[in-house]
C-alpha cells in the first residue's frame, strides 16, 4: 500500500512539474512574441506552411463536413416539418462548434506533427544547442515566428471551413433534397448573431496557441535519436487533440 501511494504521489508529481514546464516554455514563448518575433520572412514562411499549405484538407474536410450537416439536419428537421431551419442549423454547428474544432485537429495532425518532428530533429542533431554556443535565442528563431504565425492562420482557415462547410450544406440541402434556397439563407441570417462568428474566432485563436505551443514544446524537449523524435510527435498531436477538445468545452460553457 505504502509503495502504492509513492508511486501515486511520484506521478502526481511529475505531472505538475511537467505543467509547470509547458507553462514556463508558454510564457517566454510569448514574450518573446512582444519583445523579438523575429524576421517578416520567417513569419511568413511559417503561415505559408501551416495556413496555405493546409488549405487542401480544410477544404476537402469542410465540404463533407457540410454536406453530412445538410443530410443529417434535413432529415431531422423533415420529422418536425421544419426543413426551412436547415440554414441556421448548419451554419450555428459551423461557426460556433464543428468549424473551429476540426480545423484544429486537421491542422495539428498536417502541420502540428511537422512542426515536432523538425524542431525534435533539431534537438538530436544539436543544432539547438550550437544556437545557445553562439548566444542566439532559440525560441527567437524557432517558437516565436511559429506561435505567431498560428495565430494568424487558424482564423483564417476556420473561416475558410465555416463558409466552405455552409455552401456544402446548400449543395445537398438545396440542391439534392428541395429545400427553398431563400429560406436557407433567410433563415441563417435571422438566426446567426456576432456572439456566434465571435465565438469561433476566440476558439480558433485559442486553438492556434495550443497546437504551436504543445508542438513546439514536445518538439523543443523531445528525447535522444529517432525514436525520441517518433514519440514526442505521436505525443504533441493526441495531447493537443485533447487539450483541444476540453478546451472547447470550457470556452463553450464561458461564451454561451
Amino acid at each position: 500500500m505504502t509503495l502504492l501511494i509513492r508511486k501515486l504521489g511520484a506521478l502526481a508529481l511529475f505531472i505538475l512539474g511537467e505543467m509547470g514546464r509547458m507553462l514556463d516554455f508558454l510564457l517566454y514563448g510569448i514574450y518573446c512574441i512582444v519583445r523579438f518575433p523575429g524576421r517578416p520572412v520567417h513569419i511568413l514562411k511559417q503561415i505559408h506552411f501551416i495556413g496555405a499549405r493546409s488549405s487542401f484538407v480544410i477544404l476537402l474536410t469542410a465540404s463533407f463536413t457540410g454536406m453530412v450537416l445538410g443530410l443529417q439536419g434535413y432529415y431531422t428537421l423533415s420529422k418536425f416539418g421544419s426543413e426551412g431551419l436547415l440554414g441556421s442549423a448548419v451554419a450555428l454547428s459551423l461557426i460556433r462548434e464543428l468549424g473551429p474544432v476540426l480545423s484544429a485537429l486537421m491542422v495539428t495532425g498536417r502541420a502540428g506533427s511537422a512542426i515536432t518532428a523538425e524542431i525534435g530533429i533539431m534537438r538530436i542533431t544539436e543544432q539547438i544547442d550550437a544556437l545557445d554556443t553562439m548566444a542566439l535565442n532559440p525560441f527567437k528563431y524557432l517558437i516565436s515566428p511559429k506561435l505567431l504565425a498560428a495565430l494568424v492562420a487558424l482564423p483564417l482557415l476556420c473561416a475558410i471551413f465555416d463558409v466552405v462547410g455552409i455552401y456544402g450544406g446548400y449543395v445537398v440541402g438545396v440542391k439534392l433534397l428541395g429545400v427553398n434556397p431563400g429560406a436557407y439563407f433567410h433563415e441563417m441570417e435571422k438566426s446567426v448573431e456576432w456572439k456566434d462568428v465571435y465565438s469561433g474566432i476566440m476558439k480558433s485563436l485559442s486553438f492556434g496557441v495550443i497546437i504551436a505551443w504543445v508542438c513546439c514544446y514536445k518538439g523543443y524537449y523531445c528525447g535522444h535519436g529517432a525514436e525520441g523524435v517518433s514519440r514526442a510527435t505521436t505525443s504533441a498531436v493526441v495531447m493537443s487533440s485533447v487539450v483541444i477538445l476540453i478546451w472547447d468545452y470550457f470556452l463553450t460553457s464561458v461564451l454561451l
